[in-house]
């Protein structure tokens, strides 16, 4: 269904929700009132990011005691992830949860999170994202309008591609490789020798078919559950980039939310983390294990992936300036720190 009639029947939904007895979108802290969330999410129905946020719906909806609904929408149906960032911002939707690549035109400081081969370990991201760190860049999202409530997880990024199997940088030389509409990917893949292409999600799939491009790069979950394989057959364990993502929902909405369902959501939110972390991670595995039935799955050596690192080490000089230089040395102590602690 064409989005904009989606989001005109979602507005329809509203109104009468809005002039229902006893019904609000927010203000008032009447024990009778309710309150209506619309989240939508890029992935379809069987990913974790969407068992996690129907966990999440489940949480809020029964410890409200129904005094807040959800509705969720998924398969990019209501935009891509920009969209419905923007959409938050003018109060047309309530929720999102984009990976922090999108998040980056929005607030620069959020592409740290994409530098690659950051973070190398799941251990070592949980430790930053919750850490004061993370609750900082969470917070710079009310300058524009958003509440910043958690990091999920999307996961490490890996490639596939339809032309052959990639084992060092000289094997994408030339490649076109989707990326995320985000100038940071876009760098990352030159200095890899790629020829990437901005592209958005929901578009990807046909562009792979037609051959506009010959390859993307996500994680095993995304790759196996939007069925990438029936137009790939090559995948890397490259794990170039590790991927949050990041549980928002609009700030105007978020403050005219009485104090107890603020918490609820809140609590909800952190409860959803674990959630989501586990399962994404589980998923995952199992994910890889069934990629390698109908894919050629390349399994870098260390000696391999240190040719990738090496090959994007000047991507770190070159967004130093626009993460902030601070910014980028504390994160990349506080790993150091946990690494050689862990």
């Amino acid at each position: 269904m064409n989005r904009r009639i989606i989001r005109t029947l979602v507005a329809l939904c509203i109104m009468v929700a809005l002039f229902a007895p006893g019904t609000v979108f927010a203000g008032g802290a009447s024990e009778t009132q309710t309150y209506r969330i619309t989240a939508g999410i890029g992935l379809n129905d069987r990913s974790a990011q969407y068992e996690s946020l129907e966990f999440f719906k489940e949480l809020v909806e029964s410890r409200s005691n129904g005094r807040i609904q959800m509705e969720l929408f998924h398969s990019s149906q209501l935009g891509d992830d920009r969209e419905m960032m923007e959409a938050l911002q003018r109060g047309e939707q309530e929720m999102t949860c984009p990976s922090t690549a999108p998040i980056a035109p929005f607030v620069p400081e959020f592409a740290v999170f994409d530098l690659p081969f950051l973070f190398p370990s799941y251990e070592a991201a949980d430790h930053v994202l919750d850490s004061h760190i993370g609750q900082s860049m969470l917070d710079k999202l009310s300058d524009v309008g958003i509440k910043g409530l958690v990091f999920w997880e999307n996961g490490y990024r890996h490639l596939t591609n339809s032309a052959r199997a990639v084992r060092t940088p000289a094997d994408v030389r030339g490649m076109r490789v989707r990326t995320m509409e985000n100038p940071l990917h876009l760098d990352a893949w030159r200095a890899m020798g790629a020829n990437p292409t901005p592209m958005a999600f929901g578009e990807l799939f046909s562009a792979m078919q037609q051959r506009v491009v010959d390859g993307q790069e996500n994680p095993w979950g995304t790759i196996y559950l939007q069925n990438f394989p029936e137009v790939q057959g090559y995948a890397t364990d490259t794990g170039h980039i590790y991927s949050p993502f990041v549980l928002m929902i609009g700030k105007g909405y978020w403050d005219r939310l009485p104090a107890d369902l603020q918490k609820i959501v809140m609590d909800a939110a952190i409860e959803s983390r674990t959630f989501n972390r586990e399962l994404n991670r589980r998923y995952n595995e199992e994910y890889l294990e069934q990629l390698r039935d109908v894919m050629t799955v390349v399994e870098l050596t260390p000696q391999q992936r240190q040719q990738f690192q090496d090959a994007v080490q000047p991507i770190y000089r070159q967004y130093a300036s626009v993460v902030g230089e601070e910014l980028l040395r504390s994160v990349t102590a506080m790993i150091d720190e946990f690494m050689a602690n862990n």
